[in-house]
Protein backbone atom coordinates (compact mmCIF):
# COMPACT_ATOMS: atom_id res chain seq x y z
CA UNK A 1 0.00 0.00 0.00
CA UNK A 2 1.19 3.55 -0.92
CA UNK A 3 0.72 6.34 1.04
CA UNK A 4 1.56 8.80 -1.40
CA UNK A 5 -1.76 7.36 -3.53
CA UNK A 6 -4.14 7.40 -0.48
CA UNK A 7 -3.25 11.11 -0.34
CA UNK A 8 -3.85 11.41 -4.20
CA UNK A 9 -7.78 10.48 -2.88
CA UNK A 10 -8.01 12.86 0.03
CA UNK A 11 -6.41 16.04 -1.85
CA UNK A 12 -9.31 15.18 -4.83
CA UNK A 13 -12.13 14.37 -2.47
CA UNK A 14 -11.31 17.54 0.01
CA UNK A 15 -11.41 19.73 -2.99
CA UNK A 16 -15.49 18.61 -3.20
CA UNK A 17 -16.04 18.61 0.03
CA UNK A 18 -14.57 21.72 0.78
CA UNK A 19 -17.47 23.02 -1.90
CA UNK A 20 -20.71 21.00 0.16
CA UNK A 21 -22.21 24.06 2.44
CA UNK A 22 -24.66 21.16 2.93
CA UNK A 23 -21.39 19.04 4.41
CA UNK A 24 -19.28 21.96 5.85
CA UNK A 25 -22.13 23.55 7.75
CA UNK A 26 -22.72 20.99 10.78
CA UNK A 27 -19.29 20.38 10.89
CA UNK A 28 -18.93 24.62 11.92
CA UNK A 29 -21.64 24.85 13.47
CA UNK A 30 -21.86 22.33 16.53
CA UNK A 31 -18.04 23.10 17.39
CA UNK A 32 -18.70 26.55 18.21
CA UNK A 33 -21.75 25.92 20.22
CA UNK A 34 -19.47 23.56 22.32
CA UNK A 35 -16.39 25.46 22.66
CA UNK A 36 -17.17 28.65 23.09
CA UNK A 37 -21.14 28.91 24.22
CA UNK A 38 -20.59 26.19 26.77
CA UNK A 39 -17.74 27.89 28.85
CA UNK A 40 -19.79 31.21 28.91
CA UNK A 41 -22.40 30.01 29.83
CA UNK A 42 -20.90 27.78 32.18
CA UNK A 43 -18.96 30.63 33.74
CA UNK A 44 -21.72 33.68 33.88
CA UNK A 45 -25.01 32.61 34.57
CA UNK A 46 -24.12 30.78 37.84
CA UNK A 47 -22.95 33.77 39.45
CA UNK A 48 -25.50 35.83 37.74
CA UNK A 49 -28.63 33.34 39.03
CA UNK A 50 -27.76 33.24 42.80
CA UNK A 51 -27.54 29.17 42.65
CA UNK A 52 -24.00 29.06 44.69
CA UNK A 53 -26.00 27.55 48.14
CA UNK A 54 -27.24 24.40 45.73
CA UNK A 55 -24.61 24.11 42.82
CA UNK A 56 -23.15 21.04 43.95
CA UNK A 57 -26.55 19.40 44.32
CA UNK A 58 -26.57 16.09 41.24
CA UNK A 59 -22.90 15.79 41.44
CA UNK A 60 -22.16 13.42 45.02
CA UNK A 61 -21.73 10.71 43.03
CA UNK A 62 -18.91 12.05 39.99
CA UNK A 63 -17.43 13.89 43.23
CA UNK A 64 -17.27 10.72 45.48
CA UNK A 65 -15.15 8.74 42.04
CA UNK A 66 -12.94 11.59 41.55
CA UNK A 67 -9.54 10.73 41.98
CA UNK A 68 -8.36 11.95 45.89
CA UNK A 69 -6.41 15.05 45.00
CA UNK A 70 -8.85 16.27 43.00
CA UNK A 71 -11.48 15.89 46.07
CA UNK A 72 -8.83 17.54 48.19
CA UNK A 73 -8.79 20.48 45.68
CA UNK A 74 -12.09 20.74 45.46
CA UNK A 75 -12.71 20.44 49.79
CA UNK A 76 -10.70 23.89 49.65
CA UNK A 77 -12.83 25.80 46.49
CA UNK A 78 -16.01 27.21 47.13
CA UNK A 79 -19.46 25.93 45.91
CA UNK A 80 -19.00 28.09 42.65
CA UNK A 81 -16.01 27.22 42.07
CA UNK A 82 -16.47 24.04 42.85
CA UNK A 83 -19.35 23.39 40.47
CA UNK A 84 -17.41 25.32 37.89
CA UNK A 85 -14.40 23.12 37.92
CA UNK A 86 -16.18 19.83 37.83
CA UNK A 87 -18.63 21.08 35.14
CA UNK A 88 -15.72 22.56 32.90
CA UNK A 89 -13.29 19.97 33.71
CA UNK A 90 -15.25 16.54 33.88
CA UNK A 91 -18.82 16.79 32.72
CA UNK A 92 -18.30 18.69 29.48
CA UNK A 93 -15.18 15.85 28.86
CA UNK A 94 -16.55 13.86 27.01
CA UNK A 95 -18.88 16.24 24.88
CA UNK A 96 -15.52 16.74 23.29
CA UNK A 97 -15.33 13.87 21.43
CA UNK A 98 -18.45 14.46 19.80
CA UNK A 99 -16.70 16.93 17.38
CA UNK A 100 -14.62 15.01 15.67
CA UNK A 101 -17.35 11.93 15.37
CA UNK A 102 -20.34 14.76 14.00
CA UNK A 103 -17.61 16.17 11.51
CA UNK A 104 -16.30 13.11 10.49
CA UNK A 105 -19.88 11.17 10.33
CA UNK A 106 -20.99 13.94 7.83
CA UNK A 107 -17.79 13.69 5.77
CA UNK A 108 -17.58 9.99 5.20
CA UNK A 109 -21.11 9.37 4.99
CA UNK A 110 -20.25 11.66 1.49
CA UNK A 111 -17.06 9.10 0.63
CA UNK A 112 -18.49 6.66 -1.50
CA UNK A 113 -22.43 7.20 -1.49
CA UNK A 114 -21.62 10.97 -2.55
CA UNK A 115 -19.42 9.67 -5.04
CA UNK A 116 -23.14 7.53 -6.38
CA UNK A 117 -24.87 10.49 -6.46
CA UNK A 118 -22.82 12.64 -8.42
CA UNK A 119 -22.62 10.27 -10.68
CA UNK A 120 -18.30 10.40 -10.34
CA UNK A 121 -17.94 6.68 -8.46
CA UNK A 122 -17.02 4.93 -12.21
CA UNK A 123 -14.00 7.48 -12.87
CA UNK A 124 -13.16 6.47 -9.05
CA UNK A 125 -12.86 2.87 -9.17
CA UNK A 126 -11.16 3.12 -12.72
CA UNK A 127 -7.96 4.38 -11.36
CA UNK A 128 -4.85 2.53 -11.07
CA UNK A 129 -5.21 2.83 -7.27
CA UNK A 130 -5.76 -0.44 -4.68
CA UNK A 131 -8.70 -0.88 -2.61
CA UNK A 132 -6.75 -0.36 0.51
CA UNK A 133 -5.24 2.97 -0.54
CA UNK A 134 -8.78 3.64 -2.09
CA UNK A 135 -10.30 2.94 1.28
CA UNK A 136 -7.39 4.40 3.48
CA UNK A 137 -8.00 7.91 1.33
CA UNK A 138 -11.60 8.20 1.84
CA UNK A 139 -10.78 7.69 5.47
CA UNK A 140 -7.78 10.52 5.49
CA UNK A 141 -10.76 12.92 3.81
CA UNK A 142 -12.79 12.56 6.80
CA UNK A 143 -9.67 11.89 9.63
CA UNK A 144 -8.01 15.38 8.91
CA UNK A 145 -10.30 17.85 8.73
CA UNK A 146 -12.32 16.20 11.69
CA UNK A 147 -8.91 16.34 14.16
CA UNK A 148 -7.88 20.05 13.01
CA UNK A 149 -11.54 20.87 14.24
CA UNK A 150 -10.96 19.43 17.27
CA UNK A 151 -7.81 20.61 17.76
CA UNK A 152 -9.35 24.13 17.09
CA UNK A 153 -12.28 23.86 19.30
CA UNK A 154 -9.98 22.75 22.26
CA UNK A 155 -7.74 25.69 21.74
CA UNK A 156 -11.09 27.71 21.91
CA UNK A 157 -12.46 26.13 25.09
CA UNK A 158 -9.35 26.11 26.69
CA UNK A 159 -8.95 29.90 26.31
CA UNK A 160 -12.30 31.09 26.46
CA UNK A 161 -12.63 28.91 29.54
CA UNK A 162 -9.49 30.77 31.38
CA UNK A 163 -10.72 33.64 30.57
CA UNK A 164 -13.67 33.87 31.33
CA UNK A 165 -13.40 31.90 35.12
CA UNK A 166 -10.16 34.17 35.78
CA UNK A 167 -11.67 35.76 38.08
CA UNK A 168 -13.70 33.45 39.51
CA UNK A 169 -10.15 31.23 40.56
CA UNK A 170 -8.45 34.11 41.56
CA UNK A 171 -6.19 34.13 38.70
CA UNK A 172 -5.71 30.06 38.59
CA UNK A 173 -5.76 28.64 34.93
CA UNK A 174 -7.55 25.46 35.01
CA UNK A 175 -7.19 24.01 31.55
CA UNK A 176 -5.21 22.29 29.63
CA UNK A 177 -4.62 19.17 32.10
CA UNK A 178 -3.22 15.92 31.71
CA UNK A 179 -6.67 14.72 30.93
CA UNK A 180 -7.81 16.73 28.48
CA UNK A 181 -4.53 16.55 26.56
CA UNK A 182 -4.83 12.44 26.76
CA UNK A 183 -8.35 13.06 25.63
CA UNK A 184 -8.16 15.46 22.89
CA UNK A 185 -4.71 14.10 21.50
CA UNK A 186 -5.27 10.40 22.27
CA UNK A 187 -9.03 8.87 22.50
CA UNK A 188 -10.70 11.42 20.37
CA UNK A 189 -8.47 10.63 17.01
CA UNK A 190 -8.88 6.79 17.97
CA UNK A 191 -12.65 7.16 18.47
CA UNK A 192 -12.87 9.04 15.41
CA UNK A 193 -10.80 6.56 13.27
CA UNK A 194 -13.31 3.94 14.26
CA UNK A 195 -16.70 5.83 13.56
CA UNK A 196 -14.76 6.77 10.41
CA UNK A 197 -14.06 3.68 9.10
CA UNK A 198 -17.29 1.52 10.15
CA UNK A 199 -19.15 5.07 8.27
CA UNK A 200 -16.70 4.77 5.00
CA UNK A 201 -17.57 0.79 4.68
CA UNK A 202 -21.65 1.69 5.12
CA UNK A 203 -21.33 4.48 2.84
CA UNK A 204 -19.80 1.95 0.09
CA UNK A 205 -22.89 -0.47 0.26
CA UNK A 206 -25.89 1.89 0.73
CA UNK A 207 -26.97 3.92 -2.31
CA UNK A 208 -27.20 7.96 -1.03
CA UNK A 209 -25.18 10.04 1.41
CA UNK A 210 -28.80 10.69 3.62
CA UNK A 211 -29.00 7.35 4.16
CA UNK A 212 -25.25 6.77 4.67
CA UNK A 213 -25.53 10.03 7.30
CA UNK A 214 -28.43 8.48 9.07
CA UNK A 215 -26.60 4.68 9.72
CA UNK A 216 -23.44 6.81 10.99
CA UNK A 217 -25.16 8.73 13.30
CA UNK A 218 -26.01 5.49 15.24
CA UNK A 219 -22.45 5.13 15.94
CA UNK A 220 -22.83 8.16 18.54
CA UNK A 221 -24.49 5.90 20.82
CA UNK A 222 -21.38 4.73 22.41
CA UNK A 223 -19.83 8.41 22.93
CA UNK A 224 -23.84 9.35 24.58
CA UNK A 225 -23.27 6.23 26.39
CA UNK A 226 -19.57 7.80 28.08
CA UNK A 227 -21.55 11.11 28.66
CA UNK A 228 -24.04 9.49 30.40
CA UNK A 229 -21.66 7.70 33.09
CA UNK A 230 -19.55 10.73 33.31
CA UNK A 231 -22.52 12.25 34.24
CA UNK A 232 -23.70 10.25 36.97
CA UNK A 233 -20.14 9.23 38.17
CA UNK A 234 -20.59 5.32 37.02
CA UNK A 235 -17.23 6.93 34.79
CA UNK A 236 -14.40 8.93 35.59
CA UNK A 237 -12.19 10.09 32.38
CA UNK A 238 -9.23 10.34 35.03
CA UNK A 239 -5.84 9.05 33.01
CA UNK A 240 -5.79 5.46 33.59
CA UNK A 241 -9.57 5.28 31.89
CA UNK A 242 -8.65 7.29 28.74
CA UNK A 243 -5.19 5.25 28.51
CA UNK A 244 -7.55 2.02 28.45
CA UNK A 245 -9.90 3.34 26.24
CA UNK A 246 -7.45 4.70 23.55
CA UNK A 247 -5.85 1.11 23.88
CA UNK A 248 -9.08 -0.72 23.41
CA UNK A 249 -9.70 1.93 20.17
CA UNK A 250 -6.29 1.29 18.84
CA UNK A 251 -7.57 -2.18 18.29
CA UNK A 252 -10.95 -1.73 16.88
CA UNK A 253 -9.17 0.87 14.27
CA UNK A 254 -6.90 -1.55 12.94
CA UNK A 255 -9.36 -4.34 13.09
CA UNK A 256 -12.00 -1.36 11.88
CA UNK A 257 -9.50 -1.36 8.61
CA UNK A 258 -9.18 -4.84 7.80
CA UNK A 259 -12.45 -5.72 7.96
CA UNK A 260 -13.38 -2.81 5.40
CA UNK A 261 -10.41 -2.94 2.57
CA UNK A 262 -11.63 -7.24 2.99
CA UNK A 263 -15.23 -5.88 2.72
CA UNK A 264 -14.84 -3.54 -0.39
CA UNK A 265 -15.71 -4.47 -3.53
CA UNK A 266 -15.35 -2.76 -6.33
CA UNK A 267 -17.37 -4.85 -8.89
CA UNK A 268 -20.29 -4.92 -6.35
CA UNK A 269 -20.79 -1.62 -6.33
CA UNK A 270 -20.08 -1.16 -10.42
CA UNK A 271 -22.70 -4.01 -10.64
CA UNK A 272 -25.59 -2.27 -8.63
CA UNK A 273 -24.79 0.90 -10.91
CA UNK A 274 -25.40 -0.96 -13.82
Amino acid sequence: MRFRKAMLVFKKDWREVRRNWQVILPIVVVPIMISVLLPVFLTVIPGLSGTQGRTLSGFENLIMNLPRHVQQRLAGMTELQAMIYIMALYFFAPFFLIIPLMASSVISSDSFAGEKERKTIEALLATPISDGELFLGKMLVSFIPSMIITFASFAAYTTVFDVMAYGVFNGMLLLPNVDWILMIFGLAPTVALASIGLTVMVSAKVKGFREAQQIGAVLLIPVLALIFGQATGAIVFGPTVILALIGLFMLIDFAVFRIGVRLFRREEILSKLA
